[in-house]
């Protein structure tokens, strides 16, 4: 018989797996403020095993590739498949200083139907950041009408 109790989640890590591990934590370091918390260089290698970066109260997790395990990142696969998004005070600024620093526009700020101005950088390690500050509270109902009245106007 199985049991019926749920597993009990206490932390979810986004984990960023790049070709260059060094300068990315030096990138995320600069654009983000992040903190360096932990870093295992790999013995005889110069590969990064495992670093830990603290986005203020969150940890971001980062290695090199490890391409004899299958560990890649997207410059390797040909893209990233997920983006994180930071809640930030203001996307404008923090978007503008990512791209002075490397990264590459994909989408900049604009105000946006759920509440929020945001944009979107790829940073120089194939990673897509989405980068937003709240500009106005919206309940789910009202989420929903606008999204609603925007695909119907994407239709066609």
């Amino acid at each position: 018989m199985k049991s019926q109790t749920k597993p009990s989640i206490h932390e979810v890590f986004p984990y960023l797996r790049v070709r260059n591990a060094p300068a990315a934590l030096e990138y995320y370091q600069q654009v983000f403020a992040a903190r360096l918390r932990l870093r295992l260089d790999e013995p005889g290698t110069g590969r990064i095993g495992h670093a830990e970066l603290e986005f203020g109260a969150r940890v971001v997790m980062v290695s090199d590739e490890y391409p004899e395990q299958g560990i890649l990142g997207p410059e390797s696969v040909g893209g990233a498949s997920t983006a994180i998004h930071l809640h930030v005070d203001d996307a404008d600024a923090l978007l503008a200083r990512a791209v002075e620093a490397g990264g590459t526009l994909l989408r900049p700020a604009t105000d946006m139907f759920y509440g929020e101005r945001s944009g979107t950088m790829r940073d120089p390690f194939g990673h897509e950041w989405m980068i937003g500050h709240s500009i106005e509270d919206v309940g789910p109902e009202e989420m929903q009408r606008r999204y609603d009245a925007l695909m119907a106007g994407s239709e066609g």
